[in-house]
């Protein structure tokens, strides 16, 4: 039987990633019935935790992060680590102030679920990862989805762009209270 330290490193990478991106879809399976309504809410502020993580490896990893560019290419180096080789993206300048990722593969909706599984239940785990990674990483930049593969697009376009968060905007717009 091999050791550990005799496994090659990119195949524990892949093993190690499978195993992450297959969890979504256990844990879905194993509580959503149990937890009924609240699932999706803990679900979320588990991903705004991932979201965290995921700013802390870009520091820890001394990724870029002063303009739209360099934020994509950074969450998308990241997403990679986190999330496996079989997470297939680019990362698209449009603009001084402007990046796209691209989203071509990806391995939440290959791994653990079966066929007619809804996939719109993945939505709100990327969106919650990415909104709040990008503030995170630069508030100057905003982020918006243009196309999502769960939500039946053939991949998936995030934008990042210079301006408010789509909070601060909300907030901006509210009356003060005193």
């Amino acid at each position: 039987m091999p050791s550990v330290r005799e496994i090659p490193d990119d195949v524990k990478w892949r093993l190690a990633a499978r195993c992450a991106a297959s969890l979504p879809a256990i844990y879905d399976a194993a509580f959503r019935k149990a937890a009924g309504n609240e699932y999706d809410r803990c679900e979320q502020e588990c991903w705004i935790e991932v979201s965290r993580l995921a700013c802390e490896v870009v520091r820890d990893l001394a990724l870029p992060e002063k303009n739209a560019r360099e934020i994509a290419t950074s969450l998308h180096t990241v997403m990679n680590v986190l999330f496996g080789p079989e997470l297939n993206c680019e990362t698209l300048e449009v603009s001084d102030d402007g990046a796209v990722i691209l989203i071509k593969r990806c391995p939440f909706l290959t791994h653990g679920y079966t066929p007619g599984t809804p996939t719109e239940r993945f939505f709100p785990r990327c969106m919650a990862l990415v909104l709040t990674a990008v503030p995170l990483l630069n508030n100057a930049y905003a982020v918006r989805f243009v196309r999502t593969m769960c939500m039946g697009d053939r991949h998936c376009e995030i934008k990042i762009e210079l301006g408010k968060p789509v909070a601060d905007k909300q907030q901006a717009k509210s009356p003060k209270t005193v």
